[in-house]
């Protein structure tokens, strides 16, 4: 008698043991991974670790009361996440409250003083040339600026060290301050605390400023303004009220006077020509080491088509200009936080700022060039330090929920499904060993921070979870009623068992997934647990669940029927098993038909 062929229909011979290997392999591989990079616990949100909450209010300029609206609002609120998420502050939350308000959160234990600086730093941001700048309250001195520079090489850089040399001699015989080349290779000052050195592919003579404390005039369209004089002579960057006076009321076309510190904490006066290039003209910007010719951490710049051709306009007049006049002032809130100077005209839609930057200065500054242009301004209106003494009182109930929960589940389990219980423990164990090893890995590698509303959204995964393993083992007790034995009966259970699983998963998923892109804040914290833990309960399934029960239904406990093992057939109602009827023997002679 010759065997059927097996049909593509034909389950293929269950191999429990490679599941159960592999999902153990991936544990010991994430849990090394968790040890190994030193994060074994979760990274807090701001709700349970405390923080600071920073309140924005929009004020409208002059005549311009419409730009308040809900488009600028929402380009206002993606700039500040972009620029607290660029200095390192995970799970800052940036959202707006009302018609004008955004409201900042910054989880302890970053950078949130820096964050509140940049964040709170609300105006445009522009290039401005330099038409005179001086040391406010002290005697000037020669100093010079950051350079910025096109492309650099190796031939550029000669080119520049000598032209330190004439530009040292020119100086003094100005009457300028004199430096010596050493000199120009070290010191420097400029906008807030950033040092600068020899230029990089640029003219770095020093700037040409009196040492015996007498303001030097501004020149040029600018000195024309007798008002502009008058307040140039009278700035006192030293004192907070002047500084928050300077510019104001300037307009883009307008000259203005400026403030800005240097690396040694000297507040430094400018007059600024009209506005040449805007901060929107900026595509990116980013802080880079310089290996290669040495120069240290320097600011690359890549400009708009449109911004590229102004920058190479306003370089090319600026480099035709003696110090300082051949500067441009970065200017941020009406404040020059840089000052570079240009020998050439930078074409090309990029360019390079140089000077003795060290890491954090370098990708401050790039941070500013990159997210500086709000469409609106912004005061702030309040700061409040967030405590985590009401998010930990919160966290302690929701986890006090969670384990009557838990509790109650595994009381049902025990009780409805006995010795099946076993493996649905089990499987609850690896889930919530994946879940926390998993978001203990999110926090460093992309910022993921643990919220109450995540805490919810795996309180809310424990009934996800054990819902597959009642639809499975259903099933299998489905065939057992049937009349099938265990064995038999766990293999022909999976199928059904399996689409109604994923079926299930994919909604829980898929409304996870909407969650997440329709709202904002702490809503997408739930949301993406929610999501995590679906995709784990469909690893811990396939993986885990169904291979053990395979297993099980090995041992005589199980494959017997034992009465507490949750699969007596006698408890269950099960039919008799199924048998083949015996073939009867038809008779050898010729049988007479009936008549109808």
């Amino acid at each position: 008698m010759v065997a059927p062929k097996k049909g593509k229909n034909a389950s293929a011979p269950s191999r429990p043991g490679r599941s159960l290997a592999l999902i153990l392999i991936a544990i010991v591989a994430l849990t090394g991974g968790m040890f190994a990079s030193g994060h074994t616990t979760p990274r807090l949100g701001i709700d349970l670790a405390g923080g600071t909450s920073i309140t924005l209010r929009a004020v409208p300029e002059a005549g311009q009361e419409s730009a308040i609206n809900k488009t600028n609002m929402d380009t206002a609120v993606d700039i500040m996440e972009r620029r607290v998420n660029g200095l390192g502050v995970s799970e800052a939350e940036v959202q707006t409250q009302g018609d004008r308000n955004i409201i900042v959160n910054i989880p302890k234990g970053t950078n949130s003083e820096e964050a509140r600086q940049q964040v709170g730093t609300t105006a445009k941001l522009y290039f401005r040339p330099v038409v005179a700048t001086e040391l406010s309250g002290a005697n000037a001195t020669g100093s010079p600026s950051p350079s910025a520079t096109g492309n650099p090489s190796d031939k550029a850089t000669d080119k520049a060290t000598d032209k330190a040399t004439d530009g040292q001699d020119k100086a003094t015989d100005e009457g300028g301050a004199s430096s010596t080349p050493s000199d120009s290779a070290s010191a420097s000052a400029t906008g807030q605390g950033r040092a600068a050195s020899d230029a990089l592919k640029a003219d770095p003579s020093p700037s040409a400023k009196p040492s015996d404390g007498a303001s030097p005039s501004p020149s040029g369209s600018a000195a024309g303004d007798a008002k502009l004089q008058q307040q140039y002579a009278a700035l006192d960057c030293t004192k907070a009220a002047d500084r928050a006076k300077a510019g104001d009321g300037s307009k883009p076309g307008d000259s203005m006077v400026a403030c800005g510190q240097n690396s040694q904490g000297q507040w430094q006066k400018y007059v600024l020509g009209p506005a040449s290039v805007d901060g929107t003209d900026i595509d990116k910007s980013e802080a880079v080491l310089n290996t290669q010719t040495g120069a240290g951490w320097t600011v690359t710049m890549k400009f708009t088509d449109n911004g590229g051709k102004k920058f190479a306009d306003i370089t090319g007049k600026l480099a035709k200009n003696q110090s300082p006049q051949n500067q441009f002032a970065i200017v941020l809130d009406n404040e020059v936080v840089s000052d570079p100077y240009v020998s050439q005209a930078l074409t090309g839609g990029s360019a390079e700022i140089s000077g003795n930057f060290d890491q954090e200065e370098a990708q401050g500054l790039a941070n500013m060039l990159s997210y500086g242009a709000l469409p609106l301004t912004f005061k702030e209106d309040s700061v409040t330090t967030v405590t985590a003494a009401l998010g930990g009182e919160q966290l302690k109930a929701g986890l006090i929920a969670g384990a009557i929960g838990l509790v109650l589940v595994v009381l049902y389990l025990l009780i409805y499904y006995r010795g099946l219980s076993f493996i649905a423990v089990t499987s609850l164990l690896v889930s919530a060993g994946l879940t926390y090893v998993i978001m203990s890995l999110l926090g460093p590698t992309i910022g993921f921070a643990l919220n109450l509303p995540a805490v919810c959204g795996a309180i809310v995964a424990i009934g996800i979870t054990a819902d597959s393993f009642i639809v499975y083992f259903e099933r299998v007790r489905d065939e057992i009623r049937e009349g099938r034995t265990l064995r038999p009966a766990v293999e022909r259970a999976w199928p059904r068992a399996r689409r109604t699983i994923l079926v299930s998963d994919f909604v829980s998923f898929l409304a996870a997934a909407v969650l997440f892109i329709v709202t904002v804040g702490k809503v997408q914290g739930f949301a993406f647990t929610l999501g995590l833990t679906t995709l784990l309960d469909v690893v811990v399934v396939f993986l885990f669940t169904k291979p053990l029960l395979t297993l099980m239904a090995r041992r005589k406990f199980f494959a017997s029927g034992h009465k507490w093992s949750g699969l007596d057939p006698k408890s269950l109602g099960a039919k008799p098993p199924l048998r083949r009827s015996r073939r009867t023997s038809r008779p050898a002679g010729p049988v007479d038909p009936k008549e109808a």
